[in-house]
């Protein structure tokens, strides 16, 4: 249970980490901040200071918030059924420690430290922020976090190797019949490819899949299926996933099956 909790919550920080749309947000915001110079920064601190120190109070502020609401939308996942809720939770739980944070901040920058109630009127003050924060987040990418949220947090263990011959093998030539390494559309034919050649069999793919029997592998696209000995590695190009095979060869990945393909080849 804990180490499934630690594996989501490091899966969805890592979006967080990998997504352009955050980082430029991010540094819009911290733009902003610094050149208009709210809450008396521009009276009190030259361009570089007010920009040192709104880099700092986002970054803190961004780092709380967003841990508060990944970890909350992994420990509510069961309980609540809508991302947003969940990840509003955690970051208007995240105030209270963000409004000590600033204090502790603002102590760095002026020398003078806030008592209690002072880091409660500006957790309070956060509450707004905390909740625009998260609701930006989730308009910008809530399609990555639901893709994130919906895959399971490991990869189940391919299947074991069949030691039966699969009967698609018997439409080949013998000298083509050897351990199959992918399949692929082909018109009316089916492509299958093996360690020793390759053929065109004419049968619809779908048939064509009924005939592998227990070789393990994955159908990556309605078009190609692959073979799990056989692939190398997964290679991203222009935000398309591609199996690359141990012969070279470069087999798209379609959007269903981007999931699946993750969790089989990801750690390849």
């Amino acid at each position: 249970m804990i180490h499934t909790f630690f594996s989501s919550t490091l899966r969805e920080l890592q979006l967080f980490l990998r997504s352009w749309r955050f980082w430029t947000t991010f540094a819009l915001v911290v733009l902003i901040f610094a050149v208009t110079g709210p809450y008396g920064t521009s009276e009190r601190m030259m361009p570089g200071m007010r920009l040192g120190y709104w880099l700092i109070v986002h970054a803190v502020a961004w780092t709380i918030a967003i841990l508060f609401s990944v970890m909350a939308d992994v420990l509510l996942r069961p309980y609540l059924r809508h991302t947003l809720a969940r990840m509003m939770i955690g970051s208007l739980a995240a105030a209270l420690p963000i409004g000590f944070a600033l204090g502790a901040i603002d102590f760095t920058f002026t020398g003078r430290w806030n008592e209690m109630d002072g880091g409660l009127r500006r957790a309070l003050f956060a509450l707004p922020l905390c909740a625009l924060f998260c609701l930006l987040t989730y308009m910008s990418m809530h399609r990555q976090i639901a893709a994130v949220s919906a895959s399971p947090p490991a990869a189940p263990s391919p299947p074991p190797p069949s030691t039966t011959e699969p009967e698609i093998l018997a439409r080949l030539k013998p000298q083509n019949r050897g351990p199959l390494v992918r399949l692929s559309v082909a018109d009316h034919y089916t492509d299958v490819v093996t360690t020793r050649g390759r053929e065109l069999v004419l049968m619809r793919f779908a048939d064509a899949l009924k005939e592998l029997g227990g070789t393990s592998g994955l159908q990556v696209h309605r078009s190609h299926w692959v073979a799990d000995r056989h692939v190398e590695r997964l290679r991203r190009d222009d935000g398309k996933l591609f199996v690359v095979m141990k012969d070279g060869a470069e087999i798209p990945v379609s959007r269903p099956n981007l999931d699946a393909v993750r969790n089989r080849f990801g750690t390849l």
